[in-house]
């Protein structure tokens, strides 16, 4: 008789034709879809030539999507060498899924690039860990790796995902299999609906607090309860992505019917597999919150384990606010940003930059309430550009810090909040600045008042969404 498994134990079985794995077990994976970017994508491409040899074929051209994003708008010439290594293999190889930024000129001292004129219009998709799901590459039960650390994102899916380095990026690229062990699994169980004035980054910024920048390592981090399907899929990303910042090897959530409507419309290929936790099921850690008596928090400098209540740092003078980033860049974190600086001018320089073209897009398209606009109505985007916000384009920009050119980038000393998902010296630019990660919402607040502010007391009933980062 098999063992009582987890949702990760579970796809790791199926993945090695096995009727059961245990933690700590070392198994050879099929993988499902391997995703690599401007970044890692040149190094992964170089390691796979030399060690498959420079005719050698990918193991199968349909599913390594490849998505540059990290370095795009720059005028940096190794940047843009990135991108055009990218488009050379991607020819090469028949890739069929890749998203090339079509209005970069990778020309030697080609200068900064004309952004896209209309996010509808061009085959640049953003960040990777918000179009991998945007263009159907994200399903329950399957197995994705990326060579990004927050590839970790798609597990909200129901999926095991993770970053890999390029050398076993290189190896999959060749094989579609790569050697894993079998992560223990932490439990995090969230009762209650989720009020108001959290999101997903508060939950997320309680579980690393509670146990350290370390405390996940190389374990399946699991967020459970009817706290957690109170969530809109998008803000369940949220809590996968920061994952990796607590050191786990993937993080993962129930699939319910939220996940299903989303991946039955978007998916790529038709068939999947939905799995749960046995009854059973061992957990190395298991921790509770009661969303009702959870306060809106923020991690202080320098690192994600760093939290503290927001309203105790309201004498921390902030100078930038940063809404973006896969952890802070999606259509519904921008609904919330929105709903609290309506009608408001912000205090400090406000730089927005929406997590992909598609998030772009709907924020032309939808108004503060996730609904399309009537005639005569603001949308999203006019909204924060109203409140004094700078709006910038779709891409990673100055969450990884970039060239000194990136958008937003913390080129001084000066203390941001943030609502990336890191806040290492040096993580946003300057290795002297102070990141406050903090959610939407009180990244909002606190750009109405140039210090830090605990988000409710500017709202206290439910921030509709609507149709917003809906299938």
């Amino acid at each position: 008789m098999a063992r009582a498994m987890t949702m990760t134990e579970k796809i790791f079985a199926a993945h090695s034709g096995k009727a059961d794995v245990a933690p700590g077990e070392n198994v050879w994976v099929g993988c499902d879809v391997l995703m690599t970017h401007d970044v890692c994508g040149p190094g992964t491409i170089g390691i796979f030539k030399k060690e498959f040899g420079d005719d050698a074929k990918v193991w199968d051209n349909t599913r390594i999507p490849i998505i540059p994003d990290h370095y795009i708008f720059t005028a940096d010439g190794k940047c843009h060498r990135n991108v055009q290594i990218l488009r050379d293999f991607v020819k090469e190889q028949g890739i069929k899924y890749y998203y090339d930024p079509d209005f970069l000129d990778t020309d030697e001292a080609s200068g900064m690039p004309n952004p896209y004129r209309d996010p509808t219009k061009t085959k640049y998709k953003g960040v990777c860990h918000k179009a991998l799901p945007e263009e159907g590459h994200c399903r329950p039960g399957e197995i994705l790796l990326g060579t990004d650390s927050h590839t970790c994102t798609a597990g909200a899916f129901g999926q095991f995902a993770s970053g890999v380095g390029n050398t076993d990026a290189a190896f999959t690229m060749g094989t579609g299999k790569t050697w894993l062990k079998v992560p223990p699994t932490m439990k995090f169980t969230f009762h209650g609906e989720i009020p108001p004035y959290l999101t997903a980054k508060d939950l997320i910024l309680a579980v690393i607090g509670q146990i350290s920048v370390s405390g996940a390592t190389y374990k399946t981090m699991y967020f459970a309860g009817e706290g957690v399907a109170s969530l809109t899929l998008e803000d369940r990303m949220t809590l996968t992505n920061m994952a990796i910042e607590a050191g786990g090897k993937n993080g993962v959530c129930d699939v319910d019917e939220k996940t299903l409507d989303y991946v039955r419309a978007r998916s790529n290929r038709p068939d999947w597999t939905v799995y749960e936790d046995d009854p059973g099921a061992e957990y190395c850690y298991e921790h509770e919150w009661d969303l009702g008596t959870l306060e809106p928090l923020v991690a202080k400098p320098h690192s994600p384990d760093n939290k503290d209540l927001a309203r105790n740092c309201e004498d921390v003078k902030i100078d930038r606010a940063y809404i973006g980033s896969c952890t802070g860049g999606k259509i519904t974190d921008m609904i919330m940003a929105a709903a609290i600086l309506q009608g408001q001018q912000v205090k400090i320089p406000t730089f927005v930059v929406p997590g992909s073209t598609e998030v772009h897009a709907d924020m032309l398209r939808l108004n503060v309430q996730g609904e399309p606009v009537d005639d005569g109505e603001k949308n999203i985007y006019d909204t924060l550009v109203d409140a004094g916000c700078t709006l910038g384009a779709s891409s990673c920009a100055a969450c990884l810090g970039g060239p000194k050119d990136t958008f937003g980038r913390l080129n001084d000393p000066i203390n941001c909040i943030s609502t990336t998902n890191r806040n290492f010296p040096g993580r946003m630019g300057h290795k002297e600045a102070g990141v406050y990660l903090a959610s939407p919402l009180t990244a909002a607040a606190t750009a109405l008042t140039g210090h830090v502010i605990d988000p409710r007391e500017y709202v206290s009933e439910p921030i509709a969404t609507g149709t917003a980062g809906v299938a």
